[in-house]
């Protein structure tokens, strides 16, 4: 399979989008976020690009501006009001991320050697002897002049910023490290640092890469490829809800969405039911939710009454109501174990755990684990989860 990191990113996201993505190529306008996302790299790119000077902070606001000017009209926009109201807004905040990140790191402090340079990476499933290739972009790769060690630098626009040790599992990080010992194939892995910066935060997370995490890197390649594999011999990619959908393009034909953009076409005899269906459903479990909240009340003005008095049982107009104490034990196997490893009993009361199986997958070899995974039984249920339209208040 030939695919990217953001290919096997969008996967992860959502199958569906996949689908319509990478198989169906469909295009679609592009988004405000992604269009800043892109000005911001060109600018840092430019900012690092030394001809024969790098550049001042006034020649970077000048690019970015010029950048901006250049793409934002690509910018598909809901409507006119949007444009004002979310453009200068995020004009603004680009700005002040470019400002902030020079400040703290001037480019003639570095030696990057790479800006924004592509790589084609093959990773081989030794198992079945077949090659997958995957591109990329790499946002820069600086090296220390005084030594051989190099540093990966992905920028992100994102405001949330995750913990420094999730670095090791980081996909897109392990690829780009992949890709760096393919140039150069002496470097050994503790070599490379592993970097995001968060422009949002002026903030930067590193690791350094180990053998350890680029090889859990080539599984879950190799894991994501074969799923993906499946799903095109099927046709069946189904859609991941999640935050993301806001951004998405293909809303307007997803299943969990297409319906939302037919609410303005004349409705149907069926819809017509449907529609009151749904009316009637909220309705009926919003009743519960204010039901389950005043018996929770009532339950505790009862049982204070009750505890005050010093009685088991209070009566009413309508009947009684009786307290009882009930108790639960629960064993701690902490304190079990060593009782029961002196009597050789410890292994007979070890049940099956799947939050220890998943762990232990993770670092299995590609056969063992698919060998496991083949032999998961598959239940399909289905559930109806109520979400209240809100309320949009134009300002």
């Amino acid at each position: 399979m030939h695919t990217s990191y953001s290919a096997l990113d969008t996967y992860k996201t959502c199958p569906r989008k996949y689908k319509y993505q990478e198989v169906d190529k469909i295009k679609t306008p592009k988004k405000l976020e992604q269009v800043f996302g892109t000005i911001i790299h060109s600018a840092l790119k430019f900012m690092f690009e030394r001809n024969p000077l790098y550049p001042t902070i006034d020649e970077i606001v000048d690019f970015y501006s010029k950048a901006w000017g250049e793409t934002a009209v690509k910018i598909a926009w809901v409507s006119e009001s949007e444009k004002e109201r979310k453009e200068k807004i995020y004009f603004e905040e680009g700005l002040k991320m470019l400002k902030n990140f020079y400040k703290k790191n001037s480019p003639w402090n570095f030696n990057p050697v790479e800006l924004e340079s592509r790589f084609m990476v093959e990773v081989l499933d030794e198992e079945n002897g077949n090659k997958h290739t995957l591109g990329g972009i790499m946002d820069r790769l600086d090296k220390d002049p005084s030594s051989d060690f190099y540093e990966i630098i992905d920028y992100k626009t994102s405001k949330k910023m995750p913990p420094e040790d999730s670095l090791a599992d980081n996909l897109q990080l392990g690829l780009y490290a992949l890709a760096v010992k393919k140039r150069w194939p002496s470097l050994k892995d503790e070599q490379i640092k592993l970097s995001l910066y968060f422009l949002k935060h002026n903030e930067k997370i590193s690791i350094a890469a180990s053998p350890e995490n680029l090889d859990r890197v080539k599984r879950r390649i190799l894991t994501t490829v074969k799923e993906i594999e499946k799903r095109l011999e099927t046709g069946d990619f189904p859609p991941l809800p999640g935050p993301l959908c806001d951004y998405c393009g293909y809303r307007n034909i997803c299943p969990m969405w297409s319906h939302e953009y037919k609410k303005d076409e004349a409705a149907t005899p069926d819809e017509t039911v449907a529609s009151a269906a749904i009316k009637e459903f909220f309705e009926i479990k919003e009743t519960d939710e204010k039901n389950k909240k005043r018996l929770a009340e009532l339950r505790n003005t009862i049982l204070s009454y009750m505890e005050n008095e010093k009685i088991e049982r209070v009566f009413g107009g309508d009947g009684y109501i009786t307290k009882t104490v009930q108790e639960r034990f629960s064993f701690n196997f902490e304190k079990i174990k060593p009782i029961l490893e002196r009597l050789g009993k410890w292994m007979d009361i070890l049940g099956p755990d799947e939050d220890k199986l998943e762990e232990i997958l993770a670092g299995l070899p590609n056969k063992e684990s698919e060998e496991i995974l083949a032999t998961r039984d598959k239940k399909t249920f289905i559930t109806l989860k109520q979400t209240r339209n809100k309320k949009i208040i134009d300002e």
